[in-house]
């Protein structure tokens, strides 16, 4: 994206993944979209990499359409009617709907393999998931201008995990090409959908091993302001469970979930810590100053500021642990919704988030903690 003289804040779009539940991020980004704030870089994992490439692959005017062309998609397969129903049926109607995606596939994103694999030669790409996930390279492939992405004025980064060594790795269209394999391996969730082999290795979901890139964004240097919005799609915090629906699902939610103020609170640490030493440097007597030990610590210091409002999908009543495979239309537009609606409550603090006031080095929103400010 060309920057301005007088855009001196990096801003940073921050996806998890979640599967279905990844529209409330798609109404985050149109919510970003009203309020004139576009990403300088985007970064997901799984649902939260796919959406990130339908951004960093079209042009701001068209990227909210293909969000909202892929969300249509992939919601448009045999369903059971939500309108109307309340309460329990609503819930029942959900778990139906999300039985029909196991059994089924959804349109546009994967389809049941057959034979099944447990009747494939082991060692086949056949035998080691349920899913066939060639309908998503087709749909990648019509909705998402690769040479765009490429071209590097967006830039962006999904993560995977590689199976033979274990490691988490990023995909990054500052140092690679990047291609249709590159997002499917970030969403590549085992048993259910198959791995994918970029360059020689097999890759796994990213949130096998770390389901934020938060961390990833915030460790590179920048001599810039940042401003990162972080979508999380399981809510760390919660209710004790009632019942065993109740505890699957409350334990998907810490399982998955980024542990939004922890990182946040890590970074917030190493970031003081940063400041703090350039002041010790810029302290330092001219000999002193110019020892290696000290030009060393200050090739690790920081004089910037950074602001993260983290938005947080609130669980709604009739969902249960199959709601990141809950592809049906209505629930898609309810989370959809909910995402733009994130968005416009934060923006109550917009001028804040926007512009930090005077000796702000570090501060986050969100919806609980309300503002945070921490001082040099």
């Amino acid at each position: 994206m060309v920057r301005s003289e007088a855009d001196k804040t990096r801003r940073i779009l921050v996806l998890q993944g979640g599967g279905a539940l990844g529209s409330y991020q798609a109404g985050v980004y149109e919510g970003l979209a009203q309020q004139g704030v576009r990403p300088h870089w985007v970064a997901g994992i799984s649902i939260g990499a796919i959406n990130a490439a339908l951004i960093a692959g079209n042009p701001p005017e068209s990227q909210v359409d293909r969000l909202r062309d892929f969300w249509r998609l992939v919601s448009d397969g045999p369903q059971a009617p939500s309108w109307g129903a309340a309460g329990p049926a609503r819930g029942m109607v959900s778990q139906m709907n999300a039985a029909g995606a196991l059994l089924f596939g959804v349109t546009g994103f994967f389809t049941p393999r057959f034979p099944p694999p447990q009747l494939q030669p082991p060692g086949s790409p056949g035998a080691l998931s349920y899913y066939d996930t060639a309908p998503l390279k087709a749909t990648l492939e019509r909705l998402v201008d690769f040479d765009r992405i490429n071209s590097g004025e967006t830039r962006l980064s999904v993560g995977a995990v590689n199976i033979r060594t274990g490691n988490f790795a990023y995909f990054d269209n500052s140092r690679e090409t990047i291609r249709p394999e590159h997002i499917m391996a970030s969403g590549a969730l085992p048993p259910g959908l198959p791995p994918v082999e970029i360059d020689g290795e097999l890759y796994w979901d990213g949130g096998l091993v770390s389901n934020t890139p938060l961390d990833y964004v915030l460790e590179e240097p920048c001599g810039e302001d940042v401003l990162i919005f972080q979508v999380d799609l399981f809510p760390a915090r919660g209710p004790a469970p009632r019942t065993l629906n109740e505890a699957a699902e409350r334990e998907m939610d810490i399982r998955f979930s980024s542990r939004t103020r922890l990182n946040t609170d890590k970074a917030l640490g190493v970031h003081r810590i940063s400041r703090l030493a350039k002041q010790l440097i810029d302290s330092l007597p001219p000999e002193l100053a110019q020892s290696e030990t000290a030009r060393r610590l200050a090739t690790l210091t920081s004089d910037n500021a950074i602001t993260v409002v983290q938005l947080i999908y609130r669980r709604k009543a009739y969902e249960s642990q199959s709601k990141d495979y809950e592809f049906s239309r209505a629930t898609m537009l309810e989370h959809w919704e909910s995402g733009v609606a994130a968005v416009s409550r934060s923006f109550e603090h917009r001028q804040s988030i926007l512009h930090p006031p005077p000796g702000i080095s570090y501060q986050t929103f969100d919806e609980d903690d309300q503002t945070r400010k921490i001082l040099p």
